[in-house]
């Protein structure tokens, strides 16, 4: 029977979002790619009590993770009613609507109809009577923000979840999509965009937008699918996405990329840290960023990561010469919901 460390606390540091009073541990664990139905059951098990044990008490899904799509939040169900759900209270479990999940016209998107079936079927899949946040998961140009918003204050008007959030919205789609939220009475807690050295969309104008409206930000792919590891440093590993063909294209790992990686690795080597770790932690350099939304795929990642909490300083030295290296490397997957609208 599963007991958790009693000094799982002690282990993490915690950080409010935004003007909340809601706070999230520093490194969350998401569960796009490792935790479907393709993955032994009990390597997730581990990934997810091991997380807990050292003070991750965030987990983050969405209703379409697997692979196959659906699978991760039932693999997180299942350990859940095994192994946590006397823990409940201490646990901050989100999920999100927006892509495709089934077929027909009402399978994605924004729609009102989508997101609250789509929260329904991830609520049941869970086995859970509410989620702690709801999140739009990607801006539907075609669907009015007014009902997408009233779709997630409908959420938690019916008791379904507790916060919401949107993920991956452009600076001003975000400024209309709070002022929609506050005027409702429904706060947006979270935003929730990609973010990592290669991939610095947030810092032209999201950020500032972000700390005007008082939301908290969790930043996810902050190791850029796995490119700011030492993964690719001597070839493309056969366990890797690339060798998968999953997400990461190789037509990412160019020669640019891949120098500026190494030049990156020589910087954090004189922190002390391991690339993955300076990553992460630069991340968090940015008071406005509540959480580093990792994924992994076992246990010894997942405390590797952990560890960029240990040095989360950097000098302007430091910054100015990571800054030569830290430029876009092309690797948005999400960049159409991403556009600064």
């Amino acid at each position: 029977m599963y007991a958790p460390a009693e000094n799982r606390y002690q282990q993490m540091s915690y950080a409010r979002c935004g003007r909340s009073g809601l706070h999230l541990p520093r490194i969350s664990l998401g569960l796009w790619q490792n935790f479907g139905g393709t993955v032994p059951y009990e390597s997730s098990r581990e990934m997810l009590l091991k997380s807990f044990d050292h003070g991750i008490t965030h987990f983050d899904l969405a209703n379409n993770y697997g692979p196959p799509p659906g699978s991760a939040e039932e693999t997180f169900g299942r350990v859940l009613v095994r192994d946590l759900a006397s823990h409940r209270d201490e646990l901050i479990i989100s999920t999100k609507a927006g892509y495709r999940m089934w077929p027909g016209p009402y399978g994605e998107w924004g729609s009102r109809k989508y997101l609250l079936a789509s929260l329904d079927q991830s609520l049941k899949r869970m086995g859970l009577k509410y989620v702690d946040v709801f999140y739009s998961h990607r801006y539907d140009p075609h669907t009015p923000l007014e009902e997408t918003m009233c779709a997630l204050d409908m959420a938690v008007r019916s008791g379904r979840a507790l916060y919401v959030g949107i993920s991956s919205y452009g600076p001003e789609t975000t400024r209309q999509a709070v002022r929609i939220l506050r005027d409702l009475k429904t706060p947006c807690l979270l935003h929730q965009p990609s973010y990592s050295m290669f991939n610095r969309w947030i810092e032209d104008g999201l950020l500032q937008t972000l700390e005007e409206e008082g939301v908290g930000c969790i930043a996810f792919s902050p190791l850029a699918q796995g490119l700011l590891t030492a993964k690719y440093l001597h070839g493309i590993p056969e366990s890797s996405r690339v060798a998968r063909g999953e997400e990461f294209s190789e037509s990412l790992l160019t020669e640019r990329n891949l120098a500026n990686v190494r030049a990156l690795d020589r910087i954090a080597q004189q922190r002390g840290q391991s690339l993955a770790q300076m990553a992460i932690a630069w991340v968090l350099r940015k008071s406005i960023v509540t959480s580093a939304l990792i994924g992994a795929s076992r246990w010894s990642q997942i405390e590797e990561c952990l560890g960029a909490l240990v040095n989360l300083h950097f000098t302007d030295a430091e910054l100015a010469a990571i800054d030569q290296y830290a430029v876009d490397g092309g690797i948005n997957i999400w960049s159409e919901s991403s556009a600064n609208r």
